[in-house]
């Protein structure tokens, strides 16, 4: 089973078809379902209008999904439980911190660099959050990992991989300005919907670390993966909604045949300027 999970925050693009088909000719390859997510807890960014327009660009594509579309906004019930095992396991911590006092505290304190960048300092973990401004729930990183042990995961394009999640430092799991992060929502998400294999681009490729992890802690099954190339514009830099690529929408209604572009995205027939990254 496999799940083609966008945010509401923008309008689909090329990129975003190109992963939707992926984890459905994966599913129907190999006799399973293909279901569509909707992450739509990312605060005031996710909007109504988007997620129609995903709906009408998934049917428009001849993608639907075998079941009603899925929300996150539903689930968050089950986030806030997975928040509070981990918590009560002493994995957990507040933090307070603003983006400027953490810039602040990155002035005078060397710290490793991950994919995300440097990362956090550490401040709330050594000294605990008390007050009663906004916080967020950040994982110990050290803590579980060292409870974890090691563990690895297994890509189908890459082969078995060596997690370490340790790369990204003390990630957010619940936000302070919404419920839980991207790598808590979708792990639990994944486990919760029955996904059995996880379809996605090659850009979310170390995060598998983290949510592999998240598994392990919360005794969730280990899921299988492949992430697929990406699709890349006139500059080689991904399609992006932040680079404003064309959206969708637009092809729709202009009245473009959309099994026809899916068919031509299959077969490696791609438009003028877009062009694959690399297996």
């Amino acid at each position: 089973m496999t799940r083609f999970a966008p945010s509401p925050n923008g309008q689909l693009h090329l990129g975003h078809a190109f992963s939707a088909l992926c984890a459905h000719d994966f599913a129907r390859t190999f006799g399973g379902a293909f279901h569509l997510r909707i992450e739509d807890i990312d605060g005031t960014r996710s909007k109504p209008n988007h997620i129609e327009a995903i709906i009408s660009d998934m049917d428009w594509l001849g993608l639907a999904p075998d079941e009603d579309a899925q929300f996150q906004s539903q689930n968050i019930g089950r986030y806030a439980a997975a928040r509070d095992r981990l918590a009560s396991a002493g994995l957990l911590y507040r933090c307070g911190c603003t983006r400027s006092d953490i810039a602040e505290a990155l002035k005078h304190k060397a710290v490793p660099h991950g994919p995300d960048g440097p990362h956090y300092p550490g401040t709330c973990r050594t000294h605990p959050f008390d007050g009663n401004a906004p916080f967020s729930w950040r994982l110990d990183m050290a803590k579980a990992c060292a409870l974890a042990g090691s563990l690895t995961w297994t890509d189908l394009a890459a082969g078995q991989q060596y997690a370490d999640p340790m790369a990204f430092g003390d990630v957010v799991l619940w936000r302070k300005d919404a419920p839980a992060s991207y790598h808590l929502a979708a792990t639990v998400d994944d486990a919760a919907s029955g996904i059995t294999h996880v379809v996605r681009g090659k850009d979310l490729f170390a995060y598998t670390a983290v949510h592999r992890l998240l598994q392990h802690l919360l005794d969730l099954p280990e899921l299988v993966y492949w992430h697929h190339p990406l699709l890349l514009d006139s500059n080689g830099e991904k399609l992006a909604k932040s680079k404003s690529s064309p959206a969708l929408s637009v092809r729709r209604w202009a009245g473009e045949n959309g099994p026809e572009l899916i068919d031509n995205l299959r077969q490696g027939t791609l438009m003028l300027g877009i062009s694959l990254s690399d297996a």
